[in-house]
């Protein structure tokens, strides 16, 4: 047996060092490699670093062509002007790709696809709808909003300036009135370069188009190139996932939930470990997302109400009154008017965590009431009522048995002597002797 294992062993390191060998010989045997990012759903930072990771890899790699597939309704204009100067810094040409079927380019996906040294649609795609709203998606003031299209408008002057007049005029309408397009409406005009149907017909089509790069005019060389995909890390993925609303106000509301829970019980750890982490990953989204700050006021009421009906219980009052503010206090923060659907929280989710929430006070709020109603069951204090068994006879003093323990037991005012195996009935407690009288059970 050890005869046969020596020999495999040698062999799967062979293969292991000659994998990543083929791999290189693949790569500068000439044949161009096309890096592949994947961009889905609204701007956020983390998509931005995972473009510029892109473009160094691909520059350090030495890639013929970068191919950002896009599907995107937009986002923030800071961070689109700042994608798409990075894409225009490249070293290597960027062909932005919306696709695919159904996918869009949607305000400032508008722009990003402009800012691509060549642009390419699949059947089914639009393209548009790029004027400018305010972080909280709603219309900005007349002088303010004036300022920003004539700024978008040149920016996007200057990304299409290579292109026909009556593109250039398409992509200003997309910002003067939100105009918006179908792919084949927007490669009639000239807005963008290829129809493909998919990444390998596009690369077909790229073969000997030229760009305009900072340093000069180069031709794609893409009709054998190596699709290489470059996948999102863990943590550009997760930093995507803090920026939806829905997360956002699931680690709110488990975040104050946490905390208050530490404050009511000190002395342990987790609870409040788990609070911080939470509002500390809900205050990322909450500075990424166009949110309405007001209703902050409206969710801090919300759990104050919860907590006042433990402390003073209203019989569910104070719970149910907090649960519309949570609710309120939700939609207020997130599904302000004006702000894009796409950025907005579900309503049923809302509802649904905000009755939860309720019911998990309302469940504290019951034992806790259940406990203040419960006789006492410790102490001296705990032995009124009770009834025992007479050891010796009480005439006036005696001893009686109770729960396993002997107590000396006097009778109380206006008893008869009680004999010995007798039931008696504590009265009352005092010190360590007890005052009974015959049990009429």
């Amino acid at each position: 047996m050890r005869l046969y294992i020596r020999p495999v062993i040698y062999f799967l390191l062979v293969c292991t060092f000659l994998v990543p060998a083929n791999v290189a010989r693949a790569q500068g045997d000439g044949s161009p490699t096309a890096l592949l990012l994947t961009v889905e759903g609204p701007l956020t930072p983390s998509m931005r670093e995972y473009i510029l990771r892109g473009i160094r890899t691909a520059e350090r790699q030495g890639a013929e062509v970068i191919l950002l597939q896009l599907d995107t309704p937009g986002g923030e204009v800071t961070l689109m002007q700042s994608i798409a100067q990075d894409m225009r810094a490249s070293e290597i040409p960027i062909v932005v790709y919306v696709a695919p079927a159904g996918a869009i380019a949607g305000s400032a996906g508008t722009v990003i696809t402009l800012a691509g040294h060549a642009a390419a649609m699949a059947p089914g795609t639009a393209i548009g709808a790029a004027s400018p709203v305010d972080i909280q998606g709603q219309d900005l003031p007349e002088t303010i909003q004036a300022k920003q299209k004539n700024i978008l408008k040149a920016t996007v002057r200057s990304l299409a300036a290579a292109r026909a007049p009556e593109a250039i005029a398409l992509a200003e309408e997309t910002i003067e009135n939100a105009a918006a397009v179908s792919a084949e409406e927007a490669f009639e005009i000239g807005l963008v370069d290829f129809i493909a149907s998919d990444v390998e017909d596009l690369l077909r089509q790229l073969h000997g188009h030229r760009v305009t790069m900072v340093l000069g005019e180069q031709k794609l060389e893409t009709e054998h190139a190596v699709i290489v995909p470059l996948n999102q890390s863990f943590i550009e993925i997760f930093l995507g996932i803090l920026t939806n609303p829905n997360i956002v106000f699931l680690f709110i509301t488990i975040g104050v939930q946490a905390i208050l829970i530490e404050l009511s019980s000190p002395g342990g750890w987790f609870a409040g470990f788990l609070g911080a982490v939470c509002l500390a990953l809900a205050a990322y989204g909450l500075g990424v997302l166009p949110v309405n700050w007001f209703g902050i006021v409206f969710l801090v009421i919300a759990f104050v109400l919860f907590i006042l009906d433990i402390k003073a219980p209203t019989h569910g009052a104070l719970t149910a009154a907090g649960v519309g503010s949570l609710v309120i206090g939700a939609l207020v923060l997130f599904n302000s008017p004006g702000t894009p659907s796409f950025q907005r929280v579900s309503v049923p989710l809302v509802i649904g965590v905000s009755v939860a929430t309720a019911a998990i006070f309302f469940t504290i709020l019951t034992f806790g009431v259940r406990a203040m109603k419960a006789p006492i069951r410790t102490g001296q204090e705990s032995l009124i009522g009770r009834t025992g068994m007479v050891r010796s006879e009480i005439a006036p003093v005696g001893s009686v048995q109770i729960a396993g323990e002997l107590w000396t037991a006097q009778l109380a005012e206006g008893e008869e002597p009680i004999p010995a195996g007798s039931r008696v009935e504590v009265l009352r407690v005092e010190g360590v002797r007890i005052y009974v009288r015959k049990s009429r059970n």
